[in-house]
């Protein structure tokens, strides 16, 4: 990479930070909403809402994406095709797997009557946690792109930039799970 590539990569880097900055204020107002409104005066209580195991099994899938993820990125690194294929592959895997166990809950929420209109802590839970189901399905699109770039044989710098700068968002996406878990879950299920 001569100096002009890398100057250029640095930009798109601040770049996609400043957004995952706004990303970040975004979900801290929308953490704050949650935090406000719940519980609610009325409706059910999220003890009486939340289930440990589901929030359990989407933690382990979510964050173990992050693990696999780096695996991934030394396969790269070290232009080990198959290392990075099988690694990045499960870091996929890991995340359909954790959307399907998020649509689960959201459709056995609804099925037990506790749909986005019963209440504001509803509302603000749906919106929290629904916000981010959709960056990780945003993720999966991304990867499937990054998978079909790999495929292409584009150059391996440019590769590596755009695998870089989506590590980043990946990373962002776990660590707002942290968040989840921590404020919404945890407090109701100890």
């Amino acid at each position: 990479m001569n100096n002009h590539e890398s100057a250029l990569f640095k930009d798109k880097q601040i770049g996609f930070l400043i957004y995952l900055g706004v990303e970040a204020i975004m979900f801290s107002v929308l953490f704050a909403t949650y935090l406000i409104f719940t519980p609610a005066r009325q409706g059910p209580h999220p003890s009486e809402v939340f289930e440990a195991m589901s929030v359990i099994l989407s933690s382990f899938f979510l964050l173990s994406s992050s693990g696999t993820l780096l695996a991934a990125e030394k396969g790269l690194k070290k232009n080990n095709k198959f290392k990075f294929l099988v690694w990045f592959g499960i870091t996929l895997l890991f995340a359909f797997i954790f959307l399907g166990l998020e649509i689960r809950e959201f459709h056995t929420f609804v099925s037990e009557g506790y749909d986005i209109s019963v209440n504001v802590f509803m509302s603000s839970f749906y919106v929290l946690v629904g916000l981010h189901a959709a960056h990780v399905a945003f993720g999966i699109g991304w990867m499937i792109v990054l998978l079909i770039q790999y495929r292409r044989k584009i150059p391996a710098s440019l590769f590596s930039e755009k695998h870089t700068i989506f590590s980043y968002y990946w990373h962002f996406v776990d660590v707002i799970w942290v968040f989840i878990i921590i404020l919404v879950y945890l407090p109701y299920l100890v």
